[in-house]
């Protein structure tokens, strides 16, 4: 039997089914590191058009997780996938050094001796911890395959960043979009600092809600407004406000009322009650009130300018009017904190109402507030306020809710608005809001809700705060006059020689620098600002030449950005503010937003519910690639959630695939491309038909890859090796491959096809899986490069010739009447009926018309369904018992356990008049296989 045995074509390869990536991986790590792959796919793309990507800076604090992960992923993928189109793409790995999460975790690492600590040494401690965090990421980062300028990271840290963000500043003082606010700002306790819109985050918090009373002065002015003959002498009225800040009571500087709301005088008893007449109803139900006197009705404005008595303080309280003041809760009058509320500020500063601040950065009241509440933290003053409301009789109704509140996004302690001097970006000052909506329409949005939603919060967005109390920072070095608080004259000029310094050697040596060194004369008159700069706009002044140096034009903008959607109002709004007040251009030719990480359940990961999954975890028990798999595989424009299940399904799309691989490269182990690749003229038919699907489909993974549709490539991958290649044609061609005359024509077709298709595969899956895709290059036959990742995408792909009586719908309707036959077929081995399904003549009832379509098949029938035997009957004459398709119109399908000899080379069954009885080693073979090993072979047309 060693004759036939012989002559089997059985794969031979080392390139293993099992992955063991977590094993492999490091390995190639290695190699890439030895062979400094980025700079060698660079020097492969000299003189190619540049695409560039901006890294949004990730903060250089703590591990990383899945988020980090899937967004450098990502990012690699598109890089990867502009490279196989011929691109030449740098990438420089950023990071934000500075700010609070860093101070934090210095501060919990130092303990109590944060007080002793000088601010330069606390700075050095900063720096160091910020290095080791970059380095600790960075390595992490390597580890999911994403391939960059590592070495050469850009870190807002260095000196030439930090002088580069100090030149920034000198360039909005120049273009008129910077001043000096005394107004109120979102102010956390635990920081001790302003915070901007970007540093927050609401969340439900429970609260003291209480309607207080305002006691009216002027009876008779009032009785002349609501035209009524009553003698409100004896008697008291009232104007309740609502509230859900009870501590800010006693920084109250006015009651607003709408002016256009119709507002009611009611009678209770001996007193009278101002409300808005919409909300009388909800309010007396809420005091227990079942009767009340209607008076009379006036609009709002008629109130304007009245006074009242503060309900615990010896001062009077204006009536103003606004119209923020709602109808659909509390009693129609609010009461205004200009320290404590940009609206109430606002509205404060129109009526020119004096502000002032008697909270410190603590929360504690300053002395002169009240004597009962000096030195007592705003929340534990609320106690006290509401016993001098009751002392006084002004507390009408006191009750808990819950409302969503603003919080710290570090600390996750609720803030305040607390009034303060800071350095504001004027979004109205020389017209940097209309600029900057008018770059939002010049960037393509992915996904297109993008543009919206970042032109309803510039439309919406207050001032820009970029002052921060903070130690740890690029410092804003201001000389400000010690009595006017004006900028030094000179600031312009000042700045650009701080600049300059700071870029040799550091931030240090603003805080070392003494005033005289700058400003030669008056410098007693002035003293630096201890202020630093806000962190978004450090990062917001990053423009792609600072980082690009020796890739970029001066002020060239990125091809895009892709960043989480949290980055709508951090990082895209700051970069897009600060390129409409410096450069006068978009930063960004497209920004590409993704959703943040769930689990199954679609609950935001958190380590104190436990329900998060560790990407390092992920790459030394699953491997990199399955994780990189699993990015591409999901639709990120929403939240994208993960599960070890998730991970298990990832693993066996990830098996498909490399299997698909497997298969091409056992199957070209012989396979010389010098003397055995074939012109598709001499192509079997359905070997040139797989090749035009394969070229069909790499038009359709490119395509996607353009538009960033990455979920798209993975599905075309995964449909294309499971469907068309798993299914059905390896099916097919496995008797060729394997049974047929090794140097036949026949088998050589099938292999031409498979080194086509294994080709233009390697390189689809590169961006995605670069450690697979590196792996089975190093195995393929033909390779003229080290690394796949120097190649183009194929471009030896064809389409079928012309004129051919075999097109796409021939194919198509094959397929789907092999799809039918399977079913049969699954069901009878599921039955024990047969083991395989050689053991079967299929005869299939057709109409006329695609009888002769299947009838140009003829002899070659049976391997389209993998059956010893097949034919081809009118549909009138199938048996009644015959499978009736549901899916395809008049087809009809009939099997019959095939009856003969089993060929222990090919395993197709023949009759036993066919055995060859001259050689007894050869009488269990048939007539074909020895056409095969003896003659010249079998010829095929089809298939």
């Amino acid at each position: 039997m060693n004759d036939y045995k012989s002559t089997l074509n059985l794969p031979k390869t080392d390139f293993s089914m099992k992955g063991d990536l977590f094993k492999k991986e490091p390995l190639i790590l290695e190699k890439w590191n030895t062979d400094d792959l980025y700079n060698h796919i660079r020097l492969s793309r000299k003189g190619k058009k540049k695409f560039f990507i901006q890294d949004g800076p990730p903060y250089a604090n703590g591990n990383i997780h899945l988020g980090h992960a899937l967004n450098k992923i990502l990012k690699d993928i598109i890089i990867k996938s502009k490279i196989m189109s011929g691109f030449d793409v740098p990438f420089i790995p950023s990071w934000d050094c500075h700010g609070l999460p860093i101070e934090h975790e210095v501060e919990k690492k130092i303990g109590k001796l944060k007080k002793d600590i000088p601010k330069k040494k606390f700075r050095s401690l900063c720096r160091s911890y910020a290095l080791q965090q970059v380095e600790n990421q960075k390595k992490d980062f390597i580890k999911l395959g994403v391939l960059g300028d590592w070495k050469n990271s850009f870190l807002t840290m260095n000196p030439k960043s930090e002088g580069n963000i100090i030149k920034q500043l000198s360039k909005l003082i120049k273009n008129n979009h910077l001043y000096r606010g005394f107004k109120p700002v979102h102010w956390c306790f635990e920081c001790q600092s302003s915070l901007s819109d970007a540093e927050i985050e609401h969340q439900e918090k429970k609260s003291d809600s209480a309607i207080v009373l305002f006691k009216a002065i002027d009876t008779d002015i009032l009785k002349k407004i609501f035209k009524i003959n009553i003698n409100l002498n004896n008697y008291s009225i009232y104007l309740p406000i609502w509230t859900t800040t009870i501590w800010s009571l006693p920084s109250n500087k006015a009651i607003a009322v709408h002016p256009d709301f119709e507002y009611q005088l009611i009678q209770i008893k001996n007193n009278f009650l101002i409300l808005e007449k919409k909300l009388t109803k909800k309010t007396m139900e809420k005091i227990g009130v079942l009767n009340w006197n209607p008076i009379t009705s006036f609009t709002g404005k008629k109130l304007e300018k009245l006074y009242f008595l503060h309900p615990f303080l010896e001062i009077t309280t204006p009536v103003i009017l606004s119209k923020h003041v709602t109808s659909k809760i509390g009693t129609g009058a609010i009461h205004i904190a200009p320290d404590h509320g940009p609206e109430d500020y606002d509205i404060c500063k129109k009526y020119k109402i004096k502000i002032s601040n008697n909270i410190d950065k603590n929360g504690i009241f300053l002395s002169g507030t009240h004597k009962l509440l000096t030195n007592i933290h705003i929340y534990k003053s609320i106690d006290i306020i509401i016993k001098l409301l009751k002392k006084n009789n002004n507390l009408l109704h006191l009750e808990k809710i819950r409302h969503n509140y603003p919080h710290c996004w570090r600390h996750k302690s609720a803030v305040i608005f607390r009034t303060t001097p800071q350095w504001f970006i004027g979004l109205d000052k020389n017209n940097l809001r209309n600029t900057a909506l008018k770059f939002v329409k010049d960037i393509k949005w992915i996904p297109n809700w993008g543009k919206k939603r970042m032109e309803s919060m510039l439309l919406t967005r207050p001032d820009w705060c970029i002052s921060r109390q903070r130690t740890w920072g690029v410092p804003i070095p201001f000389f400000i006059h010690k009595k006017t608080k004006e900028l030094h004259p000179s600031t312009e000029f000042i700045l650009k020689k701080i600049s300059k310094k700071v870029s040799n050697s550091g931030i240090e040596i603003w805080w070392d620098l003494n005033l005289k060194e700058i400003v030669k004369e008056n410098s007693d008159m002035y003293y630096k600002s201890t202020d630093i700069l806000d962190v978004w706009f450090e990062s917001g002044s990053m423009k792609i030449s600072d980082i690009y140096i020796n890739d970029t034009k001066k002020e060239e903008i990125s091809d895009i950005c892709l960043e989480g959607s949290d980055q709508y109002r951090g990082w895209f709004m700051s970069s897009i503010l600060l390129s409409s007040a410096t450069i006068k251009k978009s930063p960004f030719k497209t920004i590409f937003t993704h959703g943040f990480t769930v689990d199954q359940q679609g609950y935001k990961m958190s380590k104190s519910i436990g329900n998060t999954i560790n990407p390092k975890k992920i790459i030394t028990t699953l491997g990199a690639d399955i994780l990189r798999l699993w990015v591409a595989s999901t639709d990120v424009s929403e939240n994208i959630s993960i599960s070890h299940e998730m991970l298990k399904q990832t693993s066996d799309h990830y098996r498909k695939i490399r299997n698909t691989i497997r298969f091409c490269l056992s199957n070209l182990y012989d396979f010389n491309i010098k003397t055995d690749l074939l012109s598709s003229c001499k192509m079997i038919l359905l070997d040139q038909w797989i090749i035009e699907k394969t070229k069909s489909t790499q038009e359709k993974i490119i395509s996607s890859y353009k538009a960033y549709r990455i979920h798209d490539v993975f599905q075309t991958i995964l449909y294309f090796c499971s469907i068309y290649l798993s299914s059905f044609y390896f099916d097919i061609i496995k008797d060729r491959l394997y049974t047929t005359k090794k140097n036949g024509i026949i088998r050589k077709s099938a292999q031409t096809s498979l080194y086509h298709i294994l080709h233009a595969i390697i390189r689809w899956i590169a961006p995605i899986l670069p450690f697979t895709a590196d792996e089975s290059w190093n195995y393929s036959p033909g390779k003229n490069s080290k690394y796949i990742f120097t190649k183009n995408w194929y471009d030896q792909l064809f389409n079928l010739p012309k004129n051919t009586e075999i097109n796409n719908l021939f194919w198509k309707k094959i397929i789907a009447i092999k799809n039918e036959v399977n079913k049969i077929l699954e069901k009878w081995k599921l039955k024990k009926i047969i083991k395989n399904s050689l053991e079967v003549s299929v005869t299939i009832y057709l109409d006329k018309k695609n009888k002769n379509i299947l009838n140009v098949l003829n002899n070659e029938l049976k391997f389209a369904f993998l059956t010893s035997k097949a034919n081809i009957e009118e549909y009138h004459k199938a048996p009644l018992e015959a499978y009736c398709s549901s899916k395809i119109k008049k087809l009809k399908i009939y099997l019959k356990k095939i009856q003969g000899t089993k060929c222990l080379r090919c395993w197709h069954y023949f009759s036993s008049e066919n055995k060859i009885i001259e050689k007894e080693k050869m009488q269990n073979i048939c007539n074909r296989c020895k056409d095969n090993i003896l003659k010249q072979g079998e010829k095929r047309f089809f298939l």
